[in-house]
């Protein structure tokens, strides 16, 4: 025998219904935090910023993450 149940209920009727917490008010500051965080940090987006920063690195960083793309497509483990 297969019996088939179908609910209808929003998602805040479900979250009750099951017991779970409303953690709507720690989203909303999660989500203000991130926002912040965004606009203080927004011009390290761009790509003048992020190619002068990754070069401050040096050919050792450069050289690594090649070493470690190449492990990746490759499937052998990097080496140093």
């Amino acid at each position: 025998m297969k019996m088939t149940i179908e609910v209808d209920c929003t998602p805040e009727e479900a979250r009750r219904f099951m017991g779970l917490p409303d953690v709507t008010a720690l989203n909303d500051k999660l989500v203000e935090e991130m926002g912040k965080r965004i606009e203080a940090n927004i011009n390290l987006l761009s790509p003048e910023e992020f190619m002068k920063n990754w070069m401050a690195f040096g050919a050792g960083a450069q050289e690594q993450f090649r070493k470690l793309m190449e492990a990746g497509m490759g499937g052998t483990p990097p080496k140093g």
